[in-house]
């Protein structure tokens, strides 16, 4: 079928991806990224570091024992995300957010979900999080920091908030707290930025009691946030932002992580590429930490064009707001795999920063062989699969 193949082409993962090594594990640590020391910055975007998951600088690294089969379990569970996503399936979670929700998420002194909401189980998923790469993201007045996922699969950008109305996941640090910061305010059921959730997180927006705007991002594995639609100031380096939109979540369970959320990137109004974009442009970079003793960058902004090569942007019916390209083929030590055209163009392939497995259709993977010469320590392919 065409959604199963399309799913098959995820590619550029940011476990597996090449990335220009930088700094030794001395400097990794500073949460501050000098220009100077990456050939493909300038000075006036917005740099921040991006940690290896297994980093001994991470703030919320990988425990050192995980074994690989938990990164595989974590990255089908990223592919059921996108299958249910391009598939365009509704939340798999029944929850009360429709639209004739009487859903019962209030900022009064004492919040309260909807019964039928607080009581759905949460069904497969694991507290470890794996394949992520995270950085720090400020939020409030005054701002404090937080440890963010950084995903280009996702659009709306959301965060852990106490009083953790239903469930917050264990995350490193503190849980943002609305009430400490004098710029929170949460944005209300009529302002445009509600109607924008149903494209940003396919889910239809709710309100509250109080008319508080209510999102519900889900994801394919069970994972899932619920929370206010809220704006605030959002600090990034050595710059902030004021009314930064994001979900304060108060209902958080699944494949997070220790991190307090997620930075959304995708193609989407809500994303927060988007939103610094009449500042800084839409353009963002990074350089993945391919060890766990160098450190890497997330820029957003400018950008030294000269330094890299380019392919176009393709479209999609299927999503419009991920990123695609279309493969034209593969090479192995400069050989090309012997693999039809058509194999390649029939679908866009994903770039996807939460993948950590390429994946490619079952008509590619059945035109090749494998041989493993360990003796001479090297891998051969060949054209001709086993059917």
């Amino acid at each position: 079928m065409e959604m199963a193949s399309l799913l098959r082409l995820v590619a550029l993962s940011l476990l597996l991806a090449v990335a220009t090594p930088v700094r030794d594990i001395t400097d990794a640590c500073s949460s501050q990224v000098k220009a100077a020391d990456f050939p493909h910055l300038n000075g006036s975007g917005l740099h921040l570091t991006l940690h290896h998951p297994r980093s001994p600088c991470s703030p919320a690294p990988l425990p050192a024992d995980l074994p690989f089969s938990a990164v595989l379990t974590h990255d089908d569970a990223r592919i059921a995300s996108l299958a249910a996503r391009l598939a365009k399936t509704p939340s798999s979670r029944p929850t009360a957010l429709d639209e004739s929700s009487s859903l019962a998420l209030d900022e009064s002194s004492s919040p309260a979900l909807d019964e039928s909401l607080a009581s759905v189980p949460l069904g497969p998923g694991t507290s470890v999080g794996v394949g992520n790469y995270v950085t720090r993201m400020g939020l409030g007045t005054p701002a404090k920091s937080y440890v963010m996922v950084v995903d280009t699969g996702s659009s709306l950008t959301w965060l852990q908030c106490s009083p953790c109305v239903v469930s917050c996941h264990r995350q490193a640090g503190p849980v943002f707290n609305p009430k400490a910061s004098s710029s929170y305010a949460s944005v209300s059921c009529s302002a445009p930025q509600c109607s924008d959730l149903t494209s940003a997180t396919l889910n239809p927006a709710a309100c509250s009691r109080s008319n508080v705007c209510v999102y519900q991002a889900s994801y394919g594995d069970s994972s899932f946030s619920v929370g206010y639609l809220s704006k605030d100031t959002v600090t990034l380096g050595s710059g902030s932002m004021p009314n930064f939109y994001y979900g304060c979540g108060q209902d958080n369970e699944g494949l997070f992580g220790r991190s307090a959320g997620l930075i959304g990137l995708a193609r989407n109004k809500l994303s927060l590429l988007y939103q610094l974009a009449p500042s800084l442009g839409y353009s963002f970079s990074y350089c993945l930490p391919t060890s766990s003793s160098s450190s890497g960058y997330l820029s957003i902004g400018s950008y030294n064009p000269g330094q890299y090569a380019y392919t176009p942007m393709a479209s999609s019916s299927l999503d419009d707001s991920l990123y695609f390209i279309k493969m034209t083929g593969i090479t192995v030590a400069g050989r090309p795999l012997s693999v039809s055209k058509s194999a390649y163009s029939s679908l866009p392939t994903i770039i996807d920063s939460g993948t950590v497995i390429t994946r490619l259709p079952t008509g590619v993977y059945s035109t090749f062989s494998v041989v493993y010469d360990v003796k001479s320590n090297k891998i051969g392919f060949a054209a001709g699969g086993c059917s």
